[in-house]
């Protein structure tokens, strides 16, 4: 590839000059752009900027990748930067990679300038793009699902950290990697899991959103609690930090359609009352299985059985085929909520769940079909 000027999706791709250094400085020195790409300088100086103008860009160019700037077509400034690195010709194949400018954020600059590099790119004769994103930065993450990628997986233990940008610390972590191929149709990506209409779903006595961060402290006592720990797999109390992660990547994972990980509320105090996951476990069969779980102070007044009504209808709406629940034989209220919702019992699955000390436990399946569901 040579470096030209590229307008189009409402941004120019071009390449860098001196002129950029002021911009570059204050938009890599950001916390945003300095968490999202691992290997920017730190402190990002004046000496930082006029290096990558001069010597890093022009390297890139040189090793078969590109590197551009990404500016305002009406003014020229400054948004951001994009570029193409690792390139294995044998596959045809480059990896991109972008960041935006603070002053750019939340104008879909990133998808604009990813979506234009790929089809240049592609034209070129490129057969592959990588996208890798840290596995927190979900912004990143809808940008590649919005320029055509597709989750293809997780990239373990493939990003250095830093111990003074990370609050867990440093060491490695994951990375998630998204693929668009350039036979792919054009437009965003499909996603299993949409996100919640207006962010939740409520029929006025509960609601459910999705896992944040700050539901830490009440989903880790109730997963700790005995009834609901026999009910884990494996049967174990987790760790506080488990249950942390569970809620940062919560996003994630549903962005990746792999799960839709839920707070329930009593939608009249807003408060926590449990948590319930729809594990999109057979896409190619539209088939997902269904758990929930309450606080003790919630339980009996029926916020389950709505909860899981709710959570039914919205995953029969986004296009499920099917769902199913398991529970032990002797959960006899769980069993309760699942029939009053619809579900069906199809059958014991001897010694499915590891039990405590090398013991197996029986399963109870049911399964529930749209045409079960009460409207």
């Amino acid at each position: 590839m040579t470096p030209e000027t590229i307008d189009s999706y409402a941004v120019r791709l071009r390449p860098f000059r001196l002129d950029d250094v002021p911009d570059t400085v204050v938009a890599c020195a950001d916390p945003v752009t300095q968490r999202g790409v691992s290997g920017m300088p730190n402190p990002y100086t004046e000496e930082s900027a006029r290096w990558w103008i001069t010597e890093g860009a022009p390297a890139a160019w040189a090793a078969g990748g590109a590197a551009y700037a990404i500016a305002d077509p009406a003014t020229d400034r400054l948004l951001g930067g994009i570029g193409l690195s690792h390139p294995v010709p044998a596959r045809a194949q480059l990896e991109i990679g972008y960041w935006v400018a603070p002053w750019a954020r939340g104008r879909g600059v990133a998808t604009a300038a990813t979506r234009a590099l790929a089809e240049h790119a592609f034209a070129a004769g490129c057969a592959r793009l990588e996208l890798l994103t840290n596995e927190e930065n979900t912004a990143s993450q809808r940008v590649a699902l919005a320029a055509g990628f597709r989750h293809e997986g997780v990239r373990r233990s493939a990003n250095p950290g830093r111990d003074s940008l990370t609050p867990r610390g440093g060491g490695r972590h994951d990375l998630i990697a998204w693929v668009r191929l350039a036979d792919d149709p054009p437009g965003p990506a499909d996603r299993l899991l949409p996100d919640l209409p207006d962010g939740r779903l409520t029929d006025g006595v509960v609601a459910l959103r999705r896992l944040a961060p700050a539901d830490t402290d009440p989903l880790h006592r109730l997963h700790t609690l005995p009834e609901v720990v026999a009910n884990r797999l494996p049967p174990a109390a987790p760790t506080r930090e488990s249950i942390e992660r569970r809620c940062r990547l919560a996003e994630s994972h549903w962005l990746a359609g792999r799960s839709a990980d839920l707070a329930i509320l009593d939608a009249a105090t807003g408060t926590v009352a449990g948590g319930c996951a729809l594990v999109y476990d057979e896409p190619a069969s539209g088939q997902a299985m269904l758990g929930y779980s309450l606080l003790p102070e919630a339980r009996g007044r029926g916020l389950a059985t709505r909860a899981v009504g709710l959570l039914a209808g919205w995953a029969f709406d986004i296009g499920l085929a099917r769902l199913w629940a398991g529970t032990r034989p002797e959960n006899v209220a769980s069993q309760r909520v699942l029939e009053k919702v619809g579900f069906t019992r199809e059958g014991l699955l001897r010694g499915r769940l590891p039990g405590p000390e090398g013991t197996r436990t029986d399963s109870l399946l049911f399964g529930l079909l749209a045409s079960d569901l009460p409207r």
